[in-house]
């Protein structure tokens, strides 16, 4: 299965960065937790950037406010995934444009919807 990097991972359950934690373990990705606070979040080790995770990542799926994720997309670029998720909540006009000059075109959806969950089912 691909491997997916959730950025805005939490331990907190009714965070959708938890979630999606969840959503993806239950669909059977490979799950690297992205928290810089955080050590493990739902039994998967937690890193603390995309720079941590030392294997391809096919999917980034983003999960905090965009002033935070517009200051990610540069590693977000480096990391070279085939997909890049703004979650709602996540996105703004000016993180879409960043992306888009960083030649990532992202998917405004939830990522949770868009691997066959919803998320009130976790």
């Amino acid at each position: 299965m691909p491997t997916v990097a959730v950025i805005g991972a939490s331990v907190n359950r009714r965070k959708y960065g938890n979630r999606a934690v969840r959503a993806f373990l239950q669909q059977g990705y490979h799950v690297v937790a992205v928290n810089p606070h955080e050590t493990m979040v739902e039994g998967v080790p937690a890193v603390a950037s995309l720079a941590d995770i030392h294997e391809p990542i096919d999917i980034i799926t983003i999960y905090v406010p965009p002033e935070i994720g517009i200051g990610l997309m540069d590693a977000v670029a480096a990391a070279g995934a085939k997909e890049v998720w703004l979650n709602p909540g996540a996105e703004s006009d000016a993180l879409v444009a960043k992306a888009r000059s960083l030649g990532i075109e992202p998917i405004q959806a939830c990522s949770i919807m868009g691997v066959g969950l919803s998320p009130d089912q976790l």
